[in-house]
């Protein structure tokens, strides 16, 4: 199993007492980066606007060496199977129709991970709206700034109601031995996780970085 280091001191403390009452690994994941050449992420799409984002700019879209575990239940890296969740809140009524995350490969298993739209119950992901979508050919871990992208049929979303993006793997079959990272973009925000027993929400040191587009009326 790979090592994993923590991201801070303080972030090491609190995942330890986390595993140690959970008995799982930590969620965290931190990695040197691979390369100071940035790549620019993918071209926009013509006629579609930011609904949510958190990226940064081009060259520095997203922290590339740390990141949340994304993995599923046949993965031979942390041997748990972890989804990750990303809250978003339209400011008004719009369509989204394009997912763009920082999800990387962390290097075993089947190179893809499921991405979705959820609505939120509670603060945290409640009924599937839409996908999953199956996003293959991931970035590796400690790169920049490719993104993951998911394609969706229209979904409509109301303003000032939260809904989240999923990140996860299938529970058997191809991509059940996924092992992945979805970087973080640098805020504290709420946050959700699911080991097994469903949706857990809680806070984060960083957010998973993202962005959300679609037709805003």
């Amino acid at each position: 199993m790979k090592k994993v280091l923590l991201l801070t001191s303080l972030i090491a403390l609190c995942s330890l007492m986390v595993a140690a009452q959970t008995g799982k690994p930590s969620r965290i994941a931190h990695t040197t980066e691979k390369s100071t050449i940035h790549v620019p992420p993918q071209g926009l799409p013509a006629g579609q606007k930011d609904i949510y984002s958190n990226l940064g700019s081009r060259t520095e879209l997203y922290f590339d060496t740390n990141g949340w575990f994304v993995s599923g239940p046949n993965n031979t890296d942390f041997f748990y199977a972890f989804s990750v969740a990303l809250p978003f809140t339209p400011q008004s009524n719009s369509t989204v129709l394009q997912v763009r995350a920082a999800v990387q490969y962390y290097g075993s298993g089947a190179n893809q991970v499921n991405l979705s739209i959820y609505n939120d119950a509670s603060g945290a992901p409640g009924t599937l709206l839409a996908g999953p979508v199956t996003v293959t050919n991931l970035p590796s871990f400690g790169t920049c700034c490719t993104l993951a992208i998911a394609y969706f049929s229209p979904v409509a979303v109301t303003g000032g109601t939260q809904y989240w993006v999923v990140a996860d793997a299938p529970a058997s079959g191809t991509g059940s031995n996924f092992a992945g990272i979805w970087d973080y973009a640098a805020r504290v925000f709420p946050v959700a996780f699911d080991e097994g027993a469903g949706w857990v929400a809680s806070s984060a040191d960083a957010l998973p970085a993202g962005e959300v587009l679609g037709t805003i009326p």
